[in-house]
This record gives C-alpha cells, sequence and structure tokens, in this order.
C-alpha cells in the first residue's frame, strides 16, 4: 500500500477518525486536528509506508532535523536524509536499520542514535519506532517519534566526568581514596547482613622516596603509573585496587578465605617486582610491601585500614618486598587445615 500523501494516510488509519467520548460528553475529532496536534508537538514525527518513504514529517522534525517537509516527503529515509548512526558511528541503515526491523517483525524499538542534520552535524536522538496496521493488522507502514538527545549527552558527559574527577585518581586513573572507602563501608555492610566474606590488602611501594629523590618527580609519577597498571591488570574482576594517597595502594578483594588471599597478593607482589620503567634515563625496577587481613563483623573502615596498614609495617620491617597476613587470620588457616 503506498501512502503518497499525508491526507490519503490519515484517513487509512482508524485510529484518525471518529468521535471520542469522555464523561458523557461527544466530541467530535477530525483529521485536521490530528495533523494540527501532530505538528505542534515538540518531539519530531514522521510517518512511512512498507517501502519506507516518509508520508508525514512535522513541524518538530523541521527544528531538530532542519529538512523542511517538502525537502523529505516521498523520500526514502535512508537517501541521504536522517541516515541514523549508533555512537560508534556504524551507517544503521546499511543493514541494523530499526525501521525496516519494525516493518518486517512488528515489534516497538527504542534506541538512542545519532542523526544527519541538513547542516551536516550529527545530532543524538532519541527515537521510538512503532508499526502501522491496518483493520486487518498487517503492517502497511511506521511511525518514528525521536526527540533531541543534546541536553542528555552532555548531562552524561558532565555527570562522567564529575565521578572521574570525584572518584579517580587522575594521576594513575584508579579509583581513588574516595571511592575505595565507599566500597570497603559497602563490603564492611554486607558482611554484617549475609556474611559475605572479604579482606584488604595495604600495598606500599618500597624506597619510593629514593626514587623521587634520585630521579625526579616526573620518573616518581611514571613509576607510580607502572605499578597501579600492573595491579589493574592482574586483579580479578569483582576485587578492587586503587590508590589509597602518595605511594599507597588498597586492594579489597571479595570472597576469600586467608590462603587465597595470601596467593592473591603473592600475584600482586611478583607481578610489580617483574615490572620494569624503561622510558626514564635507567632501567627501574621496583617493589612492594603487603600488609593483609579479613575484615571482621565488628570492624569499621577505620580499624580494618588500620590493621592492614599495620601488617604493612611488618613486611617493611621483615626486610620489604613480601606480605605479612594478621595472626588470628593465620590462625584460622591452621584450623581449617586441622
Amino acid at each position: 500500500m503506498l501512502l503518497s500523501s499525508v491526507s490519503e494516510k490519515y484517513s487509512s488509519f482508524s485510529f484518525l477518525r471518529g468521535t471520542q467520548f469522555q464523561q458523557g460528553c461527544t466530541v467530535i475529532v477530525t483529521d485536521s486536528f490530528y495533523l494540527e496536534l501532530l505538528d505542534n508537538m515538540y518531539d519530531g514525527i514522521y510517518f512511512l509506508d512498507r517501502d519506507r518513504r516518509m508520508t508525514f514529517w512535522n513541524k518538530g522534525a523541521e527544528k531538530i532535523a532542519g529538512y523542511r517537509s517538502d525537502e523529505v516527503i516521498g523520500s526514502r529515509c535512508c537517501n541521504n536524509i536522517l541516515v541514523h548512526v549508533d555512537k560508534d558511528g556504524a551507517n544503521l541503515c546499511e543493514g541494523k536499520c530499526p525501521v525496516a526491523k519494525v516493518l518486517q517483525e512488528g515489534e516497538q524499538v527504542e534506541a538512542e542514535v545519532f542523526l544527519h542534520h541538513k547542516d551536516g552535524y550529527r545530532v543524538p536522538v532519541l527515537v521510538r519506532i512503532m508499526a502501522i496496521r491496518d483493520d486487518e493488522g498487517d503492517i502497511i507502514g511506521g511511525v518514528e517519534i525521536f526527540r533531541d538527545n543534546s541536553e542528555k549527552v552532555v548531562a552524561i558527559d558532565i555527570i562522567e566526568d564529575l565521578k572521574k574527577q570525584v572518584f579517580i585518581d587522575l594521576l594513575t586513573g584508579m579509583p581513588n581514596r574516595r571511592y575505595l572507602e565507599k566500597i570497603i563501608l559497602g563490603k564492611l555492610n554486607e558482611l554484617e547482613r549475609y556474611d559475605w566474606p572479604f579482606a584488604l590488602l595495604f600495598l606500599d611501594i618500597d624506597h619510593f622516596k629514593q626514587i623521587n629523590d634520585r630521579y625526579g618527580h616526573d620518573t616518581g609519577d611514571m613509576t607510580l603509573q607502572m605499578v597501579a597498571k600492573s595491579l589493574t591488570h592482574c586483579s580479578r574482576s569483582f576485587d578492587t585496587v586503587g590508590r589509597w594517597g602518595g605511594e599507597e595502594f588498597v586492594g579489597v578483594i571479595a570472597n576469600v578465605d586467608p590462603d587465597q588471599l595470601r596467593l592473591i597478593g603473592e600475584r600482586y607482589r611478583i607481578m610489580v617486582e617483574n615490572s620494569v620503567l624503561t622510558e626514564s634515563p635507567e632501567t627501574i625496577r621496583t617493589t612492594i610491601s603487603i600488609g593483609a587481613t579479613l575484615a571482621r563483623k565488628k570492624d569499621t573502615l577505620e580499624s580494618l585500614v588500620k590493621r592492614a596498614d599495620a601488617m604493612m609495617y611488618r613486611s617493611k620491617l621483615a626486610g620489604r618486598n613480601c606480605i605479612t597476613l594478621d595472626e588470628p587470620d593465620i590462625q584460622s588457616a591452621s584450623l581449617s587445615l586441622s
């Protein structure tokens, strides 16, 4: 069925004709009423026939896309008019067209895409596409409603930037102390309510002051970045490792017993020990000292971090480049093996 004009199209759809009854009153609703209603909506709205040719284009669509109604009516939606692309720049008209999907399957589709404005630039829009059916239920066309999504996109970008500033360490790209504290408090709550175990690793770069004093702060920063990447890349997907401050790092390790905790800490230690900074004037290697402890139900954020920090200092006293586990945790592991 080819819908060649707006008037023909509207006379074909039962939902655009008839009489509306509300609270005992009769309100006569005509086709012109619907046309005026659609034209005065802020959202862009256009209708297509089975061949994806546009048969109606409202004023909202003109404002968002820049094209006048007479420039698009009769054209196919993919003929260098809207040419929707996704966030990766993939042309949706060349294989993943949401309109074609609706016309073929009849299911409503929603998507965030970027349409082509008449002036050449891309506009982020939120689209909703629905099938139009005749009295027999056969699909005879479709309608797309689209809304300028620019403010949302800008708002999301701003929020993401703020999140990075608030929760991300800018030098290393790792979670910062504020984010780590938030995670630890959440884990303590889970431990109290559900008995979900977790542990804390406190890691400190050995002789970091000497690196700064000898090679300068730029090299010190590169050393921090190297250690951060080594820790991140060897972490499990459900653990969180971040920079606590200075040359200190903290790992929040989920669902572990003492033996598993020691193995994870050892993996961190070995990976850092085998990391090499070659961008500096001299080849630089470094090591870390680690303190480890399992969280306990009566722990607070402060008590847990303090205990892990104390274990880290024991590793320093033991000669550095090693891991020290809290003694009650060692005893608990020994009991479980006996």
